[in-house]
């Protein structure tokens, strides 16, 4: 058995016992393997132990390996800052974008997106902490922004992604957890459907789904210490 598949299997097993620990199914929960600054060889041993959503934070990058891993049936998120310049790529390539956090950008995607291809499924991106070194909608300006882009066509407003300040303490790590879940709650007590929290990584995944996590982004602990990520 090799690294990659020991690893997703002990941390699907983890993402159980999360589950069960909030009382919740597993099933409800999404593993995202990020694969970023990984060869599409990583992906392709990582499908054979039956893992489909990737997730890509460079643009050029995952064009490469989408290409070479076109007969797998995988699932492609995009869930890195976003250019505008860089706006049609995305639109025309990956199922899920976690990462929009102005109404410019859910124009350009709305706009972009090939008729064809189903609605892109669409996280609004919330700087829960108010770090200035972060992307993010603010806390306060998620509600305008969303009733925005659920308004636009050819996408599908899921839900809510953050990347909270790192903490140590379970206790620490779940507040942020707790205030996304109330700002969807919030978002749909205003009319909208929204089911999808993208939150918690390696290091807080198991605080992020006692806090209702339904996707979870993890890299490192599936692929190993992270490569220098390209320029």
């Amino acid at each position: 058995m090799t690294a990659i598949v020991s690893n997703l299997q002990a941390i699907r097993r983890s993402v159980t016992q999360a589950s069960h620990a909030a009382a919740r199914d597993a099933a409800g929960i999404t593993l995202l393997a990020v694969s970023k600054t990984f060869p599409a060889d990583a992906v392709r041993e990582a499908h054979t132990a039956g893992q489909r959503a990737f997730g890509e934070n460079y643009v050029q990058e995952a064009l490469q390996k989408i290409a070479a891993l076109r007969d797998l049936p995988l699932e492609w998120h995009f869930i890195g800052p976003i250019q505008s310049n860089k706006t049609r790529i995305i639109a025309e390539n990956f199922s899920w974008v976690h990462s929009v956090d102005r109404l410019k950008i859910a124009q350009r995607l709305s706009e972009q997106r090939p008729p064809l291809l189903p609605p892109l499924n669409i996280c609004l991106q919330v700087n829960v902490s108010g770090e200035d070194s972060k992307s993010g909608v603010a806390l306060e300006e998620a509600e305008a922004l969303a009733l925005q882009v659920a308004g636009l066509p050819h996408l599908r407003l899921r839900g809510l992604m953050a990347i909270p300040a790192p903490a140590d303490d379970p206790a620490a790590q779940r507040l942020p957890f707790a205030q996304m879940r109330a700002l969807l709650q919030q978002l749909n007590s205003r009319g909208l459907q929204l089911d999808t929290l993208s939150m918690g990584m390696s290091h807080d995944y198991a605080a992020a789904i006692a806090e209702g996590a339904t996707i979870v982004r993890v890299g490192t602990a599936i692929f190993g210490a992270r490569a220098k990520p390209p320029a």
